[in-house]
């Protein structure tokens, strides 16, 4: 097999694919464990591996939309979803969920956010049933399987309605946390922040942590180089020179989505045209992709071209 000197071990493998299986490859869920993301994931392990206590520590996770809020979740869920425990003395195996990851109802509604919290211990229940009764099957399944994290994506969802029901929802984390010392872990928009000053409770409870949008600087650049490494390109693409990344960031606006797109689409184009190579004309013709924060330009797609 050829040498990529410039990829990283676990890409090596995807270079003898077809063109289009390595294009397919590109679209594949990427962890790229930059130094925002990974103190973000060290909060949260600091966090699980405090002694449970009378008013566990929460944490409530902010960023704009499409800054990678979710993927940093997934990975560490991933890494604390299950945990096997073999007690050889009573021969006996048992599983445990320390970290519990739901996403936040459609709107704030006490009985969808039990729901969601039962759906992922694959158990049978009756969404009919009282609410009361969804608590004590959610609590229940919660210290069982010893909980100690629950993790509540999109939490901003439970500015969608009144006052009224959102307060609902927060008293009930409030006692869910209080009940099981359960770190409470929220993410969402900045919007979420919201929540914390409807109720001077809520405030000193959880510690903010902000997601900030990238800026052109050393940090920016090492994520750039990260890319080339995991990017499955024949060629090294010069991403992190100053023409380059003056224009990946212009066309990206600092949001790490709006730049992983344009990457991807950029590293397709590149094993289309047979260079390998992601080039300034080729990010040119990719300009079209802009911020989240705007509207989007709509890219006219000719369905004549073969």
């Amino acid at each position: 097999m050829q040498k990529y000197e410039h990829l990283a071990d676990d890409v090596l493998e995807v270079m003898s694919l077809s063109d289009s299986d390595r294009i397919n490859t590109l679209f594949s869920d990427r962890w790229i464990g930059y130094k925002k993301a990974v103190t973000i994931l060290d909060t949260l392990t600091d966090l699980l591996n405090r002694p449970r206590k009378l008013r566990p520590e929460c944490l409530l996770i902010v960023g704009d939309s499409n800054m990678g809020k979710t993927t940093i979740i997934h990975e560490f869920t991933k890494q604390h979803y299950t945990k096997t425990v073999n007690d050889i003395d009573m021969e006996l195996l048992s599983v445990k969920k320390p970290v519990l990851t739901i996403l936040a109802p459609a709107k704030a509604n006490v009985k969808e956010l039990y729901i969601n919290i039962l759906n992922h211990f694959f158990v049978p229940f009756r969404p009919t049933d009282p609410e009361a009764k969804l608590r004590n099957q959610a609590v229940h399944l919660m210290r069982k399987y010893e909980t100690k994290m629950l993790i509540i994506d999109e939490i901003h969802n439970c500015l969608t309605g009144s006052t009224k029901l959102l307060s609902e929802v927060m008293n009930t984390l409030k006692n869910l946390s209080n009940d099981l010392s359960l770190n409470i872990v929220g993410v969402g928009t900045r919007e979420a922040v919201t929540i914390l000053h409807t109720d001077a409770q809520y405030a000193s409870r959880f510690d903010v942590a902000m997601l900030p949008k990238w800026e052109l600087n050393q940090d920016f650049l090492r994520l750039l180089l990260s890319y080339v490494r995991l990017l499955p390109l024949k060629k090294r693409s010069d991403l992190a020179s100053q023409r380059l990344a003056t224009l990946i960031f212009e066309i990206s606006g600092g949001n790490f989505g709006d730049l992983n797109r344009l990457l991807i689409e950029c590293a397709k184009e590149a094993i289309v045209q047979g260079n390998e190579e992601i080039t300034e004309e080729i990010i040119h013709k990719f300009k079209w992709l802009k911020p989240t924060e705007g509207m989007r330009n709509i890219r006219n797609i000719n369905l004549n071209v073969v």
